[in-house]
């Protein structure tokens, strides 16, 4: 089949083969520059252990951050919905406010404000070693606390009071239920972050880490066999010639030992053997037939 390839990088690559459409990986059996021995061996071995080890913690935590993630979702969209509707009521509450105390109610309020009555504190939560901002409404001191209450008792003391609390009240709980919102959408935005960086960790481990150190692995051992089946070769090779060796050197033994008989038989005469009287012969003054010496 025909694969495209973009110049030198690991990229998803296109291979038609029999009329069928797959996608493969590019450099998809590349491996390591290593020297082919036992300690390499182990040392791939090790990281390749390791890099399992890491995808599979990543897995997790993607898996951890994915379910806080779609749990902070469904919270966005519910205060999302609350906090339209409580808006309406605010601003409901608010136009009642003005219509029963006039419209002077707005300078009113802005002369008597002289410091903040609500502040937001943010205290960091941890998911999964991802730390998320969580924003809350800290409580105010104790003379800010004395400071609203009497601009609030005063404020509509001659007329619409009782409008101007319930619309404090109301934008009281709007306030709360923004300082919420704001909170989970700041943790949505880090978590989205978190979620594709790890996942793009789990992908490269998975897709390129983890194969790349496998096929090192198989080079690596299918060096080693070929080095041990040359050895055994050699060896096979030494084990030959040298029972070869033996044989010829077995065979001129046989050969000379051999030849030596032969000399020794070619040379052996009866007639040199001396011929005179025999001892019994010389004693008795007559030769024994039966006697050969």
């Amino acid at each position: 089949g025909r694969v495209r390839v973009s110049a030198g990088k690991l990229r998803w690559a296109r291979v038609v083969r029999g009329g069928r459409k797959a996608w493969a990986m590019s450099g998809a059996n590349a491996r390591l520059p290593v020297v082919p021995s036992r300690m390499s061996l182990q040392q791939m071995k090790a990281r390749f252990a390791g890099a399992a080890k890491g995808h599979s913690m990543l897995k997790k935590k993607s898996d951890a951050l994915l379910v806080r993630f779609r749990s902070i979702l469904k919270d966005i969209l519910d205060q999302k919905t609350n906090a339209g509707e409580i808006s309406r009521e605010s601003m409901v509450a608010l136009a009642l406010a003005k219509y029963a105390f006039g419209e002077e109610l707005k300078h009113t309020v802005k002369e008597g404000v002289t410091d903040s009555t609500c502040r937001v504190r943010m205290t960091p939560e941890n998911v999964a070693g991802v730390m998320i901002p969580v924003f809350s409404s800290a409580k105010r001191s104790a003379g800010s606390q004395a400071g609203a209450k009497e601009i609030g008792s005063l404020t509509g003391l001659g007329r619409g009071g009782q409008q101007v609390t319930a619309a404090r009240e109301s934008f009281q709980k709007t306030l709360a239920l923004l300082v919420q919102l704001a909170s989970l959408q700041t943790s949505f935005i880090i978590l989205d972050l978190a979620i594709k960086l790890t996942n793009r960790r789990v992908n490269a481990l998975e897709n390129v880490v983890k194969p790349k150190i496998d096929n090192t692995i198989k080079y690596i051992i299918s060096e080693l066999d070929e080095l041990e089946r040359e050895e055994f070769f050699r060896l096979k090779l030494i084990q030959n010639k040298k029972q070869k060796m033996q044989k010829e050197k077995e065979a001129a033994e046989f050969a000379a030992r051999e030849e030596r008989q032969k000399s020794a038989l070619s040379t052996f005469d009866v007639s040199s053997f001396d011929q005179g009287p025999s001892l019994i012969g010389a004693a008795t003054g007559a030769e024994d037939e039966d006697v050969i010496f």
